[in-house]
């Protein structure tokens, strides 16, 4: 836990809570962070744990006083949550996250803000914690293209501040799947995620832009080309990232517009992975810190819905 140092005054509790991990805040009325906690208690853990505890005893580290209420986003919300908060359908508005907030039973003013759900039978999708990041990002008159990495990258279309569509692609997890239970195994060495860099990485997107709908013979083509001598096993990891994120990139520009700057939320080296393959592929690219991201929509959503706290 790291203290800020500030007189002000405690406003509420700003919750992060993923499948693996946890993050809160506490924070002042004026957005200012005053003391911050985190740890691996995810959803995951508190399935035999439970969410109370871990919330009490995150407070408990914050110095958070027992009036003040907590927002959480993420999935702690899920079906497999501490309580399901229903998605909310596109089109949706982002400033309208917070009424569809659902309060928990439990000691305390405890809210978990709603997904967003593409009911639609022919893209059928769902998110949870990201709408929260795209609030954090956009103004209420945003419209343009937003691009999440991750295990489960998204890619958002957004109108006049509204969600009006998105598509979520696997791309992080089938890297890590492919790379350790696949025949591909053999052709990325443990650990050489650090190879993603420079230009095999590079002449992958290129590959995928070039051949957009041949994914799966690229990827055998990344073996054979190793056992005959025209690549090297320690380039593997770097071709492998390149291929998965090159071909979501290209499906991607089939289903949103390219003329227009694609916002990055995302952090570290994933995060400059797909800057430099947005890059790469023409986008124009307007970069945000993933955390930030989450830390403001909730600020943002707050205040909306204790406004007189605020």
């Amino acid at each position: 836990m790291t203290t800020a140092a500030s007189s002000a005054t405690p406003a509420f509790v700003a919750v992060d809570w993923g499948t693996s991990s946890f993050r809160a805040w506490l924070m002042a009325a004026d957005g200012t962070e005053l003391a911050e906690t985190r740890g691996s208690e995810g959803m995951l853990h508190c399935a035999t744990s439970g969410f109370a505890p871990v919330l009490h005893d995150h407070l408990g580290k914050l110095r958070a006083p027992a009036e003040l209420p907590v927002l959480i986003c993420g999935m702690a919300g899920a079906r497999q949550g501490w309580i399901e908060a229903p998605y909310l359908h596109t089109p949706t508005r982002l400033d309208a996250l917070h009424a569809g907030a659902i309060r928990v039973e439990t000691e305390g003013d405890v809210r978990i803000l709603p997904g967003l759900a593409q009911a639609r039978a022919d893209r059928p999708d769902v998110m949870r914690g990201e709408e929260t990041q795209l609030l954090g990002v956009t103004e209420p008159d945003f419209s343009g293209t937003v691009c999440i990495p991750g295990t489960h990258s998204k890619w958002i279309r957004i109108e006049s501040g509204a969600v009006v569509g998105f598509a979520t692609y696997m791309t992080g997890e089938l890297f890590a799947v492919i790379s350790q239970h696949s025949i591909l195994m053999h052709a990325v060495e443990p650990g050489g995620a650090n190879a993603e860099e420079g230009a095999p990485f590079r002449a992958a997107l290129a590959t995928a832009r070039a051949q957009p709908t041949a994914l799966t013979s690229a990827l055998f083509q990344l073996r054979a080309a190793q056992l005959l001598g025209f690549e090297r096993r320690a380039d593997g990891a770097a071709r492998l990232s390149g291929l998965l994120i090159g071909h979501e990139i290209a499906d991607a520009c089939a289903h949103f517009r390219a003329d227009r700057p694609v916002r990055l939320i995302g952090s570290g080296r994933l995060g400059n992975l797909y800057r430099d393959a947005l890059n790469a592929n023409g986008f124009n690219v307007d970069e945000c810190d993933a955390e930030q991201a989450s830390r403001r929509g909730l600020i943002k959503a707050a205040r909306q819905i204790w406004g007189a706290r605020f």
